[in-house]
């Protein structure tokens, strides 16, 4: 897993629990890195979990709960470190339609190595998505955050309900996306 994915982790539970939680969280015990981690390294996958059990029990809240927040923060990140691969999508079922073929394609040209999910959309209606996430990781939380933090970047209103089709082992999971019409405050209409 990229280090960036680790950083920005790093960055948001700073930002939102503070320096102390953040030390707790990167004991070096257990941690092939030492809980020392650069955006441009590569870090096992485990770590993150790693990472969020130990964030879960100093924050109570659920490591699931986590993932999701997390990936809303990392969606938006990503926007404002990218924003080339926005400019053409006018919605954010455009946009999603577009990891697989175009953002993950470039991705891997930056990084060859990088492990990425698997993101199939089928449009059932003009409101409706069917978007199926296939990854040996298992981080459908953190998918589902970062679909989250996409919609509310376009200003839409979604629902999200999710189907582990992997026997709780969330490396495969459908995610019906809805949309219900703008965000309040954003002005926009889906």
């Amino acid at each position: 897993m990229k280090g960036m994915v680790f950083t920005e982790l790093v960055e948001l539970v700073e930002s939102r629990f503070g320096l102390e939680v953040v030390d707790g969280m990167l004991a070096p015990q257990g941690l092939a890195s030492g809980g020392v981690y650069v955006a441009t390294g590569s870090y096992a996958c485990d770590e993150i979990v790693v990472l969020l059990n130990r964030l879960s029990v100093s924050t109570g809240l659920p490591a699931p709960e986590l993932l999701r927040c997390y990936g809303e923060h990392l969606f938006d990140r990503l926007r404002g470190m990218f924003p080339a691969f926005f400019e053409a999508p006018r919605d954010a079922f455009e946009f999603i339609a577009t990891v697989n073929d175009v953002v993950h394609v470039e991705v891997r040209k930056l990084y060859p190595d990088a492990e990425l999910p698997e993101f199939i959309c089928d449009r059932v209606e003009d409101r409706t998505l069917l978007l199926l996430y296939r990854s040996p990781r298992g981080l459908a939380d953190l998918a589902e955050g970062l679909i989250t933090g996409c919609f509310r970047s376009y200003g839409e209103d979604i629902a999200i309900t999710r189907s582990d089709l992997s026997g709780g082992a969330m490396t495969e999971v459908a995610f019906l996306l809805t949309k219900h019409g703008a965000v309040a405050g954003t002005g926009k209409v889906a």
